[in-house]
């Protein structure tokens, strides 16, 4: 069986009780982070192997580094075939540092995203640039609405009442 669907029952795992899932939680994510500053120390440099060899690399068990896997997949040049991944598999970590900067935004973990590594990444501005840039693609902007007295936004020169405001328009 693929590693992924092993982590997803364990990481996911409905019949835990929530502080055993949070501890859970708060373990991985102090790992994932110890990852992340070893990254993001040489980000230029590809890191390749076997999901067992980086594992063993980085000081994880196979299982929190298919968690790692899933969870960086996204922000990777190239993404890894996570879903049949198994141990022997050789991945890359090889990531779009624009593109985990704004992920790490997204997912809301300031642990990462506010990691000093990034400052030799990226100067203030840039990651300030990033955030907002990251903040601002989910939200949805509405115009402003048209009162039934306004010119019909169409340019016909009519009342929107008498136009495209109409019921049967």
């Amino acid at each position: 069986m693929a590693l992924l669907k092993d982590w997803q029952k364990i990481a996911y795992d409905e019949t835990k009780d929530k502080g055993t899932l949070q501890r859970f939680w708060a373990k991985y994510f102090d790992l994932e982070k110890g990852v992340y500053e070893k990254l993001l120390e040489d980000p230029d440099t590809e890191v390749k192997g076997t999901v067992k060899e980086l594992a063993e690399k980085y000081g994880l068990s196979v299982m929190e580094m298919t968690g790692f896997l899933d969870g960086i997949n996204d922000s990777l040049a190239e993404p890894n075939p996570i879903e049949e991944m198994e141990e022997d598999t050789v991945v890359s970590l090889r990531f779009d540092k624009e593109k985990l900067y704004k992920n790490m935004v997204d997912a809301k973990a300031d642990w990462l995203y506010n990691l000093p590594q990034w400052e030799k990444i990226f100067d203030e501005e840039k990651r300030k640039e990033l955030y907002l840039e990251q903040k601002k693609s989910g939200t949805i902007v509405k115009g402003a609405k048209i009162g039934r007295n306004d010119p019909c936004p169409c340019g016909s020169g009519k009342k929107y009442k008498h136009c495209c405001g109409k019921k049967n328009a």
